[in-house]
């Protein structure tokens, strides 16, 4: 039988999500593809950490040269985080005419072309299911089932640290300062949780998810942008007073000229409304398109298991379609 070997770069929440993952669900992976699947190579520099899952130290390496220049090495998992050096990592993998999956929204975002182009020229697979909704599988479905419309909106709640400290704001009556802790104490926030606050991370997915609904290309910072750390109790208590909720919320959509819009910023979503029933961690994703009109997708938008997961369906998806 056939083993799909694939290269690992960084063994983080998200690296030991993926790897756990595999190791869970190995019998249905490997069943699914009549093949086997080994990460044989990991690019990792603390290789002491308890990670919750034992890796054998022989597959640890520091020098991700070991993974690119190894010819038996199919696909190379991006989970390093950041633009770089994830990016020149993904484009030297592509050149080496390795698949490459990803889950890295910081750096699609800001090498869109370059990455799509050089996965094309190179005849790859380029994959980040993972990149938007975590486990929820929205990019796959723009992409495949919902292809045939044309969209005219997306509206979603992309990041699940703020939206955990809207809802503990909302429902606990916390003020913003204690829902931030109480966010990093649960562990959906980072120590410095500016990306996620301020809103970078939703609006680095909206450009991920308008690049693939309408084929237009709008740089993370060219998308206003405000983030939720000027929203008060009181804020907070009006939007209740309206019967409303305040979610954050990234928005693009065409208008009636068919000029392209996009934002991202907290808005007074009503109490009736899908979106507004969201709530801690989650994130949803409301599409709307000429021929199948309204659709939602929801689910977990982080965490290490749901990550891994669609990072895992991408690696099946290849080893489906071009690894035949």
């Amino acid at each position: 039988m056939k083993t799909i070997k694939i290269g690992l770069l960084g063994m983080g929440n998200i690296g030991t999500g993926t790897y756990k993952t595999l190791e869970m669900n190995r019998n249905e992976i490997e069943a699914t593809l009549d093949r086997k699947v080994e990460i044989v190579k990991i690019l990792e520099k603390d290789t002491e950490r308890d990670r919750g899952v034992t890796v054998p130290k022989e597959k640890f390496t520091q020098d991700p040269d070991e993974i690119f220049n190894d010819p038996d090495i199919d696909i190379v998992i991006e989970l390093l985080g950041g633009i770089e050096p994830a990016t020149t990592f993904m484009l030297t993998a592509m050149k080496k005419g390795k698949h490459v999956v990803t889950a890295n929204k910081a750096a699609i975002a800001a090498n869109y072309h370059q990455l799509m182009d050089t996965a094309k020229e190179n005849h790859i697979a380029f994959k980040f299911e993972a990149s938007v909704g975590g486990g929820i599988p929205i990019l796959g479905t723009l992409l495949g089932p919902l292809r045939a419309n044309k969209f005219q909106e997306v509206m979603g709640i992309l990041n699940g640290t703020t939206n955990y400290i809207l809802h503990m704001m909302t429902k606990e009556g916390m003020d913003y300062d204690v829902a931030l802790k109480d966010a990093q104490a649960q562990g959906f926030a980072e120590a410095d949780p500016t990306a996620d606050v301020e809103g970078i991370d939703a609006a680095n997915k909206l450009t991920i998810l308008m690049a693939l609904m309408f084929d237009k290309y709008v740089a993370p910072e060219d998308i206003p942008t405000t983030g939720i750390t000027g929203i008060t109790s009181e804020k907070i208590e009006e939007a209740r007073s309206n019967k409303c909720k305040i979610k954050l919320i990234a928005h693009a959509w065409k208008d009636d000229a068919g000029e392209i819009k996009y934002e991202v910023r907290p808005m007074y979503i009503s109490e009736t409304h899908p979106l507004a029933n969201i709530n801690k961690e989650f994130n949803a994703v409301f599409v709307k398109g000429n021929a199948v009109d309204d659709v939602m997708f929801y689910g977990k938008g982080a965490g290490p298991l749901p990550t891994g997961s669609a990072v895992l369906g991408d690696v099946i998806d290849i080893a489906k379609t071009v690894l035949r």
